[in-house]
């Protein structure tokens, strides 16, 4: 069996011009077809059109061309052998950044299509499940300027079935401490304490000086952690967040394999790292990333703010993992979050949602979907 094309497809919903912080109203499906015909599906979060570029891209020279070129005739069960392949046939544009993107939704399309071949989940490829079900945290946002908005925002998530929400800060907290305590306080207050919270800072903090007046806050209200506090090439900056007995999180926007979350760790000294599988590289980078926080006493907890393909990858790895941990559930309003595969996951009164047995990442196109949204 031998891998015959790649295939792209972005969709659109409608409307939509990008002017909000949500990835989900746009996708880039990758498809990995072979001789078989057996085909292999993933997404990734990031500009679709230049992932078709950097797939479809001709030969430039021997370090520097297309993924299909790189991967088209090749073995598609061989998957670490083809990340290593493609990362070596673009090191000379790529390395980090955008390529690796488009990498890692080749790599997790190998993986799809390898449990189809195999007969088995990505659980099990990856080691064998540890867990069945896995606890499901919704990002809430906005959450608003007010208590009661507050209080609104976080229904939306408990009426889910969420048992942890993370809520996402604005710029203006900074601002005025008095009025982003009183809105944190609500949300702890209509949580109660049974609920899990935690905070995405979304960089809203340009400095670490305007986030740090915070973090006795989120300590005293019993946050999980505090993600994302500064733009990611402010790695000393992340370091001064330590000490207030909350950890940070980082590198969700922006880092790719890992050889960035390494410098992470040791200059930015996170406690969790925060990969989408769909931009550090995919399921491999995904596993040896893994591989590293752990050797350096560290936590990996996935993004995942695009469909059910996402959560499909995440819940797969999280299955399998030596920690358990929480999977990002995204309570975007895109009928692409909700409608682009024909499974779903629905959370459990336990709060969480079940592991997929199927083969591969266990989830199909709906196909109406995919062609009421495709462009071109």
């Amino acid at each position: 069996m031998i891998i015959t094309d790649i295939e792209v497809i972005e969709l659109r919903v409608p409307g939509w011009t990008g002017m909000t912080f949500d990835g989900s109203y746009d996708d880039c499906l990758v498809l990995v077809h072979t001789d078989a015909g057996i085909t292999g599906i993933a997404e990734v979060d990031s500009v679709p059109s230049v992932i078709r570029a950097i797939i479809d891209a001709p030969r430039s020279h021997t370090h520097a061309m297309g993924l299909k070129h790189a991967v088209v005739g090749q073995d598609p069960l061989q998957t670490e052998a083809l990340w290593d392949r493609m990362y070596d046939l673009t090191s000379y544009y790529g390395r980090r950044g955008a390529v690796i993107h488009a990498l890692g939704a080749v790599d997790i399309a190998l993986w799809d299509l390898r449990g189809k071949v195999l007969g088995q989940s990505l659980a099990a490829m990856l080691g064998g499940r540890q867990r069945d079900r896995v606890l499901a945290y919704g990002t809430v946002y906005p959450l608003g300027e007010t208590p009661d908005a507050v209080r609104r925002a976080i229904d939306r998530g408990l009426a889910r079935g969420l048992r942890a929400i993370k809520i996402v800060a604005d710029p203006f907290w900074r601002e005025d401490l008095a009025l982003t305590e009183s809105l944190i306080r609500a949300a702890r207050d209509h949580c109660g304490p049974d609920i899990q919270l935690m905070v995405d800072a979304a960089t809203a903090w340009a400095h670490a000086d305007e986030g740090l007046p915070l973090m006795p806050i989120f300590r005293d209200f019993g946050f999980k952690w505090v993600e994302a506090p500064l733009p990611l090439d402010d790695m000393v900056g992340h370091a001064r967040f330590q000490g207030f007995g909350v950890p940070i999180g980082g590198g969700d926007l922006g880092l790719t394999t890992r050889f960035e979350y390494e410098q992470m760790f040791d200059i930015g000294r996170i406690d969790i790292a925060q990969p989408d599988v769909t931009m550090v590289g995919g399921i491999t980078e995904l596993m040896r990333l893994s591989a590293l926080a752990r050797a350096r006493g560290k936590r990996v907890v996935p993004h995942g703010y695009k469909s059910n393909i996402t959560i499909a990858a995440n819940l797969g790895f999280l299955a399998q993992h030596w920690a358990d941990e929480p999977c990002e559930y995204s309570t975007s309003m895109s009928p692409l979050r909700w409608e682009l595969t024909r499974e779903e996951f629905p959370i459990g009164s336990d709060g969480r949602i079940a592991v997929p047995e199927e083969p591969g990442l266990g989830v199909s196109l709906n196909l109406a979907t995919v062609a009421k949204y495709r462009l071109g």
